[in-house]
């Protein structure tokens, strides 16, 4: 018997993913934590019923959420990373020899715990001397914060449920003062195919776009999140995310990345004319 994992990307569309292997199922004191193995993606993390990260293409993710704002802001050297506890964002960071501190604020331990043991690939850099991780409601733990920090990045789940809380303009309002003078802020701003997704975005966006002075959203392609398409919001208190890039300087890193470039990076700040619009009807 063919064993088949779905996701619902809406009531009348999911997506499904033939399962070789169940590896993991734990029901923690914030959500239900599962881990396949599939011969398509590869592992695969998934949160409440919803693929938070494959083994297949996790790398675009992660490397659209990190390497853009660490192109532009060529100083970035304290960061704070909300979600994440994959393991997949820190990684990038961490190969980034500027950094001196990156603090990770996530929810569940039992996240951490099941990719240390099933996503090594991910979590590999966890132990890193930089890394320091807090297991806390990020929403408590940032509004302890006052000009700490050169980069935030909001790694949560979709708005809905125990993340809810991280796309208020409460939040917004606390990242911003967290972040230093030429602070930046990137999130996931999920997918804007689907009506209830693209309601969550606009909503989330004119948020952002009240509370910092630049505020710009970009895209990556994505192929097992919803639609394959997916948004990320850059808001800055000083720099342009494509007129502060330094192209030379990033190139000279020599960072080996299997998504991310200087010219992608520059392409993913041109949206499609439907979403140009979306976002006009909220600024």
């Amino acid at each position: 018997m063919e064993f088949w994992f779905s996701e619902f990307h809406t009531p009348d569309v999911k997506h499904s993913i033939r399962v070789d292997r169940h590896l993991y199922s734990r029901q923690s004191e914030f959500q239900h934590i599962d881990v396949f193995e599939t011969p398509e993606f590869g592992r695969v993390l998934a949160l409440d019923g919803n693929v938070m990260l494959t083994e297949r293409d996790e790398f675009i993710y992660d490397e659209m959420i990190t390497h853009v704002p660490m192109a532009v802001h060529q100083n970035c050297r304290n960061i704070l990373v909300i979600g994440a506890g994959d393991g997949g964002v820190v990684r990038e960071l961490t190969r980034y020899d500027r950094v001196e501190s990156i603090d990770l604020v996530e929810m569940d331990p039992a996240v951490i715990e099941a990719c240390r043991n099933f996503l090594p690939g991910n979590a590999c850099r966890l132990d890193d001397s930089r890394v320091h991780i807090h297991f806390e409601n990020a929403l408590k733990f940032i509004r302890r914060c006052e000009a700490v920090y050169d980069l935030i990045i909001v790694d949560s789940t979709d708005p809905f449920g125990p993340s809810e809380g991280l796309f208020t303009k409460e939040f917004y309002g606390s990242c911003y003062h967290a972040l230093k003078a030429d602070g930046i802020m990137v999130n996931q701003q999920g997918s804007p195919f689907y009506h209830e997704d693209a309601v969550a975005m606009q909503r989330s966006h004119q948020r952002i776009a009240s509370t910092f002075p630049i505020s710009k959203v970009y895209q990556a392609h994505i192929p097992t999140y919803a639609a394959g398409y997916w948004l990320f919001g850059f808001a800055s208190k000083k720099y342009h995310p494509i007129n502060d890039l330094n192209v030379e300087e990033w190139e000279k890193l020599h960072l080996h990345t299997r998504y991310y470039t200087p010219r992608l990076h520059v392409g993913s700040f041109w949206l499609p004319a439907f979403l140009e619009e979306m976002l006009r009807e909220v600024e």
